[in-house]
């Protein structure tokens, strides 16, 4: 059973900010960084927050990550946009991009903005909610490097590809932010992390084989000998696998070939990540009423919760609910996190000189047998 240590949002808060700041990004960056890193957490999606910082660290001293970057628009009409990240951090290139959109699609009504050059941006629905705070519908998704093996294939291809949409409605927007694979490349090292087996039907080996391995797995990936994770759908056409193929494609078109960048295949390599985002902005206005239509699908969503339940279940659920709720709990009563995500927290901060027990108090845990403490 995974062990998980609480801590309170405003102490992670801190503690993301000055990790962040001790990688050489500005206030304002390690504030936008910090804000994206942990909705996720606060959402309950673990995948994607606290146990991501590892991944930056890494990927600056590897080169990856430029914390100086500044995005840069190369190119554009009144109603789009193509942005260079010049291997910047992805949340702060994405973070720029949806911004500009949101400016032109309050002027022409709608724009479309697509980033060349960047890095992992963390989870899309942060950016389409960025939309639908100003009253707008946001799409956001991004390529990543490959972890897709497409239907019928053995060697991975396209990356998680997430999409997401955010659209304002009552008591709650609609928010639905979705992998175009069965699960992502984060839920892999979550059970990589707890030394548990995959669940079947989520991963396959160098050969083409549902795989239980998720360092096996990840390793695969890394190295490029082939496997990944399959297509959302499965494994065959019969399951559908072929549309979670599909959806990754359009979102590869949305990112790296609209932008001219790189696609996922080609990502991670070279000692660049060249990740690319997409993202899109509506004015609901240019259909007629903005409030009439946030009426009018408030009305829906409402008809949904209420519709008939399946036996035994007392609840249907809209897109966006869970992850209200689960803020909610999370911002009273704090966000868990993974005992080993905490011993990374642990390193970096040994490394960059920060004080443990400041930021993370008397942790304790078990180190090669032993009991082990950071005071």
């Amino acid at each position: 059973m995974a062990e998980y240590i609480r801590y309170s949002y405003p102490n992670l808060k801190r503690f993301c900010v000055d990790a962040f700041s001790k990688l050489g990004f500005s206030n304002e960056d390690c504030e936008i960084i910090t804000d994206v890193l942990l909705l996720s957490d606060l959402y309950g999606i673990e995948s994607h927050g606290m146990q991501r910082l590892v991944r930056y660290h890494k990927g600056i001293e590897k080169g990856l990550i430029k914390p100086e970057a500044k995005p840069e628009i190369v190119y554009e009409t009144p109603v789009s946009l193509v942005i260079d990240g010049h291997d910047g951090m992805g949340q702060l290139n994405s973070h720029f991009a949806m911004t500009k959109a949101i400016e032109k699609a309050k002027i022409s009504g709608m724009c479309v903005a697509t980033v060349r050059d960047s890095n992992h941006f963390g989870i899309a629905g942060y950016y389409a909610k960025m939309a639908a705070d100003e009253g707008l519908v946001g799409f956001a998704m991004t390529n990543s490097e490959a972890i897709m093996v497409p239907t019928f294939g053995r060697m991975a291809m396209l990356g998680s590809n997430p999409i997401a949409m955010s659209m304002p409605a009552d008591p709650y927007p609609f928010f639905f932010d979705a992998s175009t694979t069965v699960v992502t490349r984060g839920k892999l090292e979550i059970y990589n992390k707890n030394s548990e087996p995959l669940p079947n039907g989520w991963a396959l080996n160098k050969d083409g084989k549902g795989s239980s391995d998720a360092a096996d797995v990840l390793k695969n990936i890394v190295a490029k000998n082939g496997g990944g994770i399959v297509p959302l759908g499965g494994e065959t056409e019969k399951l559908g696998s072929h549309k979670g193929y599909g959806w990754g494609m359009v979102c590869e078109i949305f990112c790296s070939i609209f932008s001219m960048g790189i696609t996922s295949n080609h990502t991670h390599q070279n000692g660049k990540g060249g990740t690319c985002h997409g993202f899109m902005v509506i004015d609901p206005n240019i259909f007629g009423s903005a409030e009439d239509i946030k009426e009018h699908l408030s009305t829906f969503l409402k008809e949904l919760r209420e519709s008939p339940k399946a036996e035994g279940q007392a609840r249907i659920y809209t897109h966006g609910e869970k992850e209200i709720e689960a803020y909610r709990d999370r911002m009273e009563n704090g966000i868990d996190v993974n005992i080993n995500t905490v011993r990374e927290m642990v390193d970096f901060c040994k490394f960059a000189g920060l004080d443990v027990k400041d930021y993370l108090g008397d942790v304790k845990f078990e180190e090669n047998g032993s009991e082990s403490s950071y005071n």
